[in-house]
């Protein structure tokens, strides 16, 4: 189907107000340009608590935000957020995580993690694995009980999420209940179908993948290995079920319904939705494009799936 109305309102209001795609900017200033778009965010839901925390690792330290919603979280998302490893920010991803705590019932744990090119690869892999580490190890604070883990991001956040749930699965936990992979990158080949259609470049487009890539990993050789392009695993047996959300018109589409075949080849179960008449992005614009309602309502439906399965 065509693009969303919503979406093309959207791109000509981006196109009138003369500003350049994310790939002709400096890191710098692609971060002020996403920073000036969440100004049109409305804020989030009132939580019943949150805390702003500091994880230390060995070469530095990054923020978390945690999000709880009530006074009995039904499990913890640890939410990686989206940006090609570069731009993005928990103040950017605020809105929606508190829109999907109080949607799923569920604390969210924000993840900022530190950002390329002043921190390469596979700096935003360490950091999101030790800030899994660090919500597993305070769940019981966090949630006042021992509840199920799951893991979720949008994109590069995506990317992410999807190498924890294989971390967590190669050294022995944490247990990861679920994997909700928002048009993850998957892969480092920018050559796919939906990569090179011109009905594709948007605003995410080839050009900017090979941006971000550049600035993230520019070492073509370490973008091929499995925690940096998940696709590329030998083995995706025995990793938590699955949620997959791809866009149309996104150039990260044919990886992330490749990475779901994958997954379900390898017996894992997994539950894919192509967003028809969405483009890259969409998911965390909460009040901005339907698309992102119809994206959230798909997640919590599949999240409270997952959580009535689970033995009580």
């Amino acid at each position: 189907m065509a693009l969303d109305e919503a979406t093309t309102r959207l791109l000509a209001q981006l196109a009138e107000s003369g500003a350049r795609p994310l790939h002709e900017m400096t890191p710098e200033e692609a971060r002020a340009f996403m920073a000036g778009l969440r100004e049109s965010h409305v804020p989030g839901p009132e939580m019943a608590r949150v805390d702003d925390a500091v994880v230390t690792v060995a070469d530095g330290s990054f923020p978390v935000r945690v999000l709880v919603p009530d006074d009995s979280p039904r499990a913890v998302i640890v939410y990686y957020h989206g940006g090609g490893w570069v731009i993005g920010d928990i103040d950017g991803f605020d809105t929606l995580g508190r829109v999907l705590a109080r949607r799923t019932g569920c604390a969210v744990v924000l993840v900022d993690y530190r950002k390329a090119p002043e921190h390469r690869y596979p700096t935003a892999v360490e950091d999101s694995w030790a800030a899994l580490r660090w919500v597993s190890e305070r769940v019981d604070e966090i949630a006042g009980a021992r509840v199920p883990l799951i893991v979720a991001g949008d994109s590069a956040g995506g990317n992410l999420s999807a190498i924890m749930a294989l971390r967590a699965r190669d050294r022995g936990g944490p247990g990861i209940a679920l994997q909700v992979l928002v048009y993850p990158v998957t892969d480092c080949d920018l050559n796919t179908a939906s990569y090179t259609d011109p009905a594709n470049q948007l605003l995410l487009s080839r050009d900017t993948m090979i941006w971000f890539w550049d600035h993230y990993a520019p070492d073509p050789s370490s973008r091929e290995n499995p925690d940096a392009s998940p696709l590329r695993a030998a083995d995706l047996s025995g990793l938590p079920p699955a949620v997959v959300l791809t866009a149309e018109y996104d150039v990260l589409r044919d990886e992330g319904e490749a990475y779901a075949e994958r997954l379900r080849e390898a017996g894992v179960p997994v539950r894919h939705r192509r967003f028809d008449g969405q483009m890259d992005g969409f998911f965390p614009m909460v009040n901005v494009l339907p698309g992102s309602a119809a994206g959230i309502d798909y997640v919590v439906e599949a999240v409270e799936k997952r959580l009535t399965e689970l033995p009580a």
